[in-house]
C-alpha cells in the first residue's frame, strides 16, 4: 500500500504544480488582455495632475510675495501642511483585514503596517520630515528673492543632485546620457548666474538675489537628497512598496515637516506680524488666506500626482516627470507675471530640456532592460516548472 499511496502522492504534486503553472499563465494572460489604455490614461492623469499642481503651487507662493507677503516661515508651512487632503485616501487604499484577533485601531494599522519597528519607523519619518522642512524653507527663500522663471530652471538641477546622490546611497551608475544631463542643467544654471544682474526683481537687491540663488540649488539638493534616502529607507528598513505605504510616508513626513514649520515660525517670531501682514495684503484679507490656502492645496494636488506615478511606474520616473515641468512654468511666469525672456534665459531653458530629455531617455534604457530580464526569468521559471 505505501509504494501506491507513494504514487498517488505524486501525481498529486504534479497536478498541484500543472495548476500553479497554468493559473500564473492565466494571470500572465489577463493581465495582457486588461485595456493598455486605461493604464495610459491613468498614467496622464496622474502627470498632469502633478505638473498642474506644482505649477499652480510655484504660483501661488510667487503671488503671496509679490502682493506683500513676507514670511518665509509661513511661505514654508503651507508647502507641507495640506496633507490632511490626503487621509481619506489612506483609509479607502489601505487593504482591510479579515483577522478577528487583530484589534488595532485601523488608522494605527494604516499609518504603521509595515515590517520595520516602530521606532524605526518614527527616526525615519522624523529625519525626513525635519528634511523637509530646512528644504521648503529654502524655496521659499528662492522663491521671495528671484523671478519665477529663474527658480522654476534653477529647480532644474535637482536632476543633476539625483544622479549624484543615487550614485553614493542607490547605486545607480553613471552613464553618457547621465553625464550628458548632469553637464547640460550645470550649464543652464551657470548662464542663469551669469545672467543675475539683469534679471533682479524690483525691490531686491543684489545680495537678497545671490541668497536667492543659493538657496534654490540648496533646495534642489535637499529635494534629491530626500528622494534618495526616500527609496533607501523603502530598501533598506521598510521593504514593503505598496500605494498604501507610500501615502503613508507621504503624510507622516509632511506632519512633521509642518511642526517644524510651526516651530520656526514661533522661534522666528514671525507669527507676530501675521496679523499686519494679512491686514496690509494688497488683494485684501480673504484674498490673503485663500492664496495660502489653496497653495496648500495645490502641493498635495501635485502629491497624490506623485504618489500615483510611484506606484503605476516607478519613483524615478515621478521625479523625471516633475522636474520635466519646471520648463512649462517659466512660460506661465511671461503670462502673469510678466517675466522677461531673454536670449540667455531662452538658452538655458533650451539645455534644461535638452538635459531633461537626456536623463528620460536613460530611464527608457533602463525599463526596457528591467522588462527583459523580468521576461527572461519569468520564462526560465516556467521552463523549470514544467520539467517538474
Amino acid at each position: 500500500m505505501e509504494p501506491a499511496q507513494d504514487l498517488h502522492l505524486q501525481s498529486i504534486a504534479v497536478e498541484d504544480k500543472e495548476a500553479n503553472v497554468g493559473s500564473g499563465n492565466s494571470a500572465v494572460e489577463s493581465e495582457l488582455k486588461r485595456p493598455k489604455f486605461v493604464w495610459w490614461l491613468r498614467v496622464t492623469c496622474y502627470i498632469l495632475i502633478l505638473l498642474s499642481g506644482q505649477a499652480a503651487g510655484t504660483l501661488l507662493g510667487r503671488i503671496y510675495f509679490d502682493k506683500g507677503g513676507n514670511s518665509k516661515w509661513m511661505a514654508t508651512f503651507v508647502q507641507s501642511a495640506g496633507f490632511p487632503v490626503l487621509l481619506p485616501l489612506l483609509f479607502f487604499f489601505y487593504p482591510s483585514t479579515k483577522s478577528a484577533t487583530n484589534r488595532t485601531p485601523h488608522c494605527v494599522r494604516s499609518l504603521f503596517a509595515t515590517e520595520s519597528s516602530l521606532w524605526t519607523l518614527a527616526l525615519i519619518y522624523i529625519g525626513i520630515g525635519l528634511l523637509i522642512t530646512g528644504d521648503n524653507l529654502m524655496y521659499s527663500y528662492g522663491l521671495s528673492y528671484l523671478p519665477v522663471s529663474t527658480y522654476s530652471l534653477l529647480c532644474a538641477t535637482q536632476l543633476a543632485f539625483n544622479a549624484i546622490f543615487s550614485f553614493f546611497l542607490n547605486s545607480q551608475k553613471f552613464t553618457p546620457f547621465i553625464l550628458n544631463s548632469l553637464v547640460l542643467l550645470t550649464i543652464s544654471a551657470c548662464l542663469l548666474a551669469v545672467n543675475a544682474e539683469s534679471e533682479k526683481p524690483a525691490g531686491t537687491s543684489k545680495g537678497q538675489y545671490i541668497i536667492g540663488f543659493i538657496c534654490t540649488i540648496g533646495a534642489s539638493a535637499g529635494y534629491s537628497l530626500y528622494l534618495s534616502l526616500v527609496q533607501l529607507s523603502f530598501e533598506k528598513f521598510i521593504k514593503q512598496e505598496t500605494f498604501s505605504i507610500v501615502l503613508n510616508m507621504q503624510i507622516c513626513t509632511s506632519c512633521v515637516a509642518s511642526c517644524g514649520s510651526l516651530l520656526g515660525l514661533f522661534a522666528s517670531r514671525e507669527w507676530k506680524s501675521l496679523g499686519a501682514e494679512m491686514k496690509n495684503y494688497r488683494e485684501g484679507e480673504v484674498s490673503y488666506l485663500m492664496n495660502l490656502i489653496w497653495t496648500a492645496i495645490s502641493w498635495q494636488i501635485s502629491t497624490v500626482g506623485m504618489l500615483g506615478l510611484v506606484f503605476e511606474i516607478s519613483s524615478l520616473f515621478c521625479n523625471v516627470i516633475g522636474t520635466l515641468g519646471l520648463p512649462i512654468i517659466p512660460i506661465l511666469a511671461t503670462i502673469f507675471f510678466h517675466d522677461k525672456m531673454e536670449g540667455i534665459k531662452i538658452i538655458a531653458m533650451l539645455l534644461a530640456i535638452w538635459g531633461f530629455l537626456s536623463y528620460f531617455y536613460q530611464h527608457h534604457l533602463d525599463d526596457l532592460n528591467s522588462k527583459s530580464s523580468n521576461t527572461e526569468g519569468n520564462n526560465a521559471t516556467a521552463v523549470q516548472l514544467g520539467n517538474c
